[in-house]
């Protein structure tokens, strides 16, 4: 059995009572977790823990909390006041914990038949390119210079898709798709400003997976980031972020054989709503 599970952010007692719920045994079942493993939850280097523990049953996505962890650890970022990675900063093995998430965890893949993103795509992007350029900015992440690559990561510009792009341009623009989008217009032009759900898109903007035009209108797409939205179960779309860290629930759907069978448990909130 093959489960997709949204953002845990931390919260390691709601994917303990998921796993419980769903009955995982990781000698029969995987899962993906689509990104946002840590922050703002209360345990975010024991869920780190957990994870590493399935082993390869567990397949993880980098969301924008995790490269967050990233920037702060190399001095890029200061932690902002609702961080809560402390306990992996301070860890006597924060080094393997943050050499684990840069290597094993990934941008862009692929599971029974949908493309896993954190957050989404742009409507000028395939399945192919997106899983191509997701491969390019993450070797950049494993590779030997990271901190100069988290030096260039933030910022809203470029914003919108050129196949020019090249160099710091180019892989800020794929971090932010793959981990900030929610919005962009027909052209593929992204908007950070809007945080809210579906139908409060800026005018002459759409949520992303709307969006006219778009390439990837056939390929199913599970994705998580954005609690707003709540729960899609689509046959062409997952949307899994259901606000665990707010109160929410934290969500499995299994998706082996054609499967779209949805496990839900209910969350403690670990962060109020700004």
């Amino acid at each position: 059995m093959h489960y997709l599970i949204g953002d845990l952010q931390g919260c390691c007692d709601a994917f303990d009572r998921l796993l419980a719920e769903i009955g995982f045994s990781p000698s029969r079942d995987s899962l993906h977790v689509l990104g946002d493993l840590v922050n703002r939850g209360p345990d975010s280097l024991r869920t780190l823990q957990r994870l590493q523990g399935l082993g390869n049953a567990a397949q993880c996505l980098l969301g924008n909390h995790d490269l967050h962890l990233l920037a702060v650890a190399e001095g890029i970022r200061p932690p902002h006041r609702s961080d809560t990675l402390g306990e992996i900063l301070a860890s006597p093995e924060r080094e393997a914990w943050l050499d684990w998430l840069r290597q094993r965890c990934k941008l862009a893949d692929t599971a029974h038949g949908w493309l896993l993103v954190h957050a989404g795509v742009v409507p000028q992007w395939d399945a192919a390119q997106t899983l191509a350029l997701a491969d390019e900015v993450h070797a950049l992440l494993a590779g030997p210079d990271l901190a100069g690559f988290l030096r260039v990561m933030y910022g809203n510009e470029p914003a919108q898709w050129h196949p020019a792009l090249q160099g710091a341009d180019r892989w800020r623009f794929v971090i932010n798709v793959l981990t900030r989008i929610r919005f962009c217009d027909a052209e593929g032009r992204l908007d950070f400003k809007t945080k809210d759900g579906a139908d409060a898109a800026p005018p002459g903007h759409f949520p992303w997976f709307e969006a006219p035009g778009r390439r990837t209108r056939d390929t199913p797409i599970a994705f998580g980031h954005w609690s707003t939205l709540g729960l899609r179960l689509e046959p062409t779309l997952l949307a899994l972020d259901t606000g665990c860290v707010w109160g929410g629930h934290l969500s499995a759907v299994r998706v082996d054989g054609g499967r779209r069978e949805l496990v839900q448990v209910a969350c403690a909130q670990a962060q109020a709503p700004a």
